[in-house]
């Protein structure tokens, strides 16, 4: 693959080091905290206002990453120390749902396949069971949420991100040499080929199905701008969602459809300059971009160009590096006011107070597409 990355080695270790150069002092600022956003250029402190906030172990994996691609302690250590705070999440477990696997595959699962550390095994042993008690064997599906009030009924409620936790199900599996896990993982993961991706490769965010049979009841428009459109952070998860599965099981179908998704998100991108809108089947007006869709469909990327043939690598490298220079060169912020790397993520098209703001998983894909490009294939997923 270094062949189609010449034309971009100088760009890639550039900003590698900036990364690094900027990172390396927020691991210490940020220490005790587990950040989300920025105010006013500091980190927020979402450990501390919500333990359970499902994207408390991207802090600490961004830490993993670093550390990996420096062997630096300071990141170490502030990814122990992330991983401590995360213990408070446990404590609140009604709040705990199928992110389980965001908040800890990424965080305990690194340390302990790193340093086999056994308090890091434990939590993810934990995450793992957790995850597992929210299959449906009659439905066959993992439920993403508990129902929130007395008249949300959430029993039959999937959503394409679970695509991205499926795979610490996989690894406990391999782990503990039983394939229950991996069952379930498998089984949801035909269940999201069959209802949530569309026959053009675009894909429902949300779907209600009936608990006791699996059959689709509705498509919900979740963080996208309505039902049938295609939120992009969805079409990336399911880029980055359905390789990881390939990788965990080989099996060909899975790569398939990442491919599938891949191209149509590729073709929406490239209308608007490399930079992702928040739906890519939403009004011209007002315009808005998510640049965590393309750092994390940029990694899904990268992961397809290693898994194919040698004459299909060029287009998901070119797609992935297209994307990524864009994003560096208009939303990456790089001065020492501001602690945050990548600007411009937005959490739902119709969150206004959540447009165009640092979010902590923009910079944990950045940083980790960036690694994959340096040559590193720890794959922290």
């Amino acid at each position: 693959m270094d062949k189609y990355l010449k034309n971009y080695g100088q760009w890639i270790d550039e900003t590698w080091d900036k990364l690094d150069k900027k990172l390396s002092k927020v691991a210490v600022k940020s220490r005790e905290k587990i950040p989300y956003t920025t105010v006013d250029g500091v980190h927020d402190n979402r450990g501390e206002t919500d333990p359970s906030w499902w994207t408390n172990g991207f802090w600490g994996a961004l830490m993993w990453i670093m550390y990996i691609g420096t062997k630096n302690d300071v990141y170490k250590d502030t990814a122990v120390r992330a991983e401590e705070l995360l213990d408070a999440a446990f404590d609140k477990f009604d709040g705990l749902h199928h992110d389980v696997g965001f908040m800890w595959n990424i965080s305990s699962g690194t340390n302990y396949r790193l340093f086999g550390d056994k308090e890091a095994k434990k939590r993810w042993d934990y995450a793992n069971a957790l995850l597992a008690s929210r299959f449906n064997a009659e439905g066959g599906f993992v439920r993403a949420w508990p129902s929130w009030g007395e008249n949300a009924d959430n029993t039959g409620v999937t959503i394409i991100d679970c695509m991205m936790n499926i795979p610490m199900l996989y690894r406990a599996s391999v782990l503990a040499k039983d394939d229950r896990f991996k069952f379930i993982a498998e089984t949801h993961a035909r269940m999201t080929m069959r209802d949530h991706i569309r026959p053009d490769g675009s894909v429902h965010h949300i779907v209600r199905h009936d608990p006791h049979t699996g059959d689709v009841v509705e498509n919900i428009a979740g963080q996208g701008y309505a039902v049938g459109s295609s939120w992009s952070r969805g079409q990336a998860w399911a880029v980055y969602g359905f390789v990881l599965s390939y990788l965990h099981t080989q099996n060909e179908e899975y790569l398939d459809v990442a491919k599938k998704v891949a191209h149509y998100f590729i073709a929406n991108v490239a209308a608007t300059d490399y930079l992702p809108l928040v739906d890519f089947r939403s009004p011209d007006e007002p315009v808005m971009y998510d640049s965590t869709a393309g750092a994390c469909a940029a990694c899904g990327l990268i992961e397809i160009a290693r898994c194919v043939p040698e004459h299909e690598k060029k287009i998901y490298i070119d797609a992935a590096m297209k994307m990524l220079v864009a994003i560096e060169k208009e939303w990456c912020n790089w001065e020492e006011n501001e602690d945050a790397v990548l600007m411009m993520g937005t959490e739902a098209y119709h969150k206004e107070d959540g447009h165009h703001i640092p979010i902590i998983y923009g910079d944990f894909f950045f940083a980790e597409a960036l690694l994959k490009l340096k040559g590193n294939d720890f794959l922290i997923w």
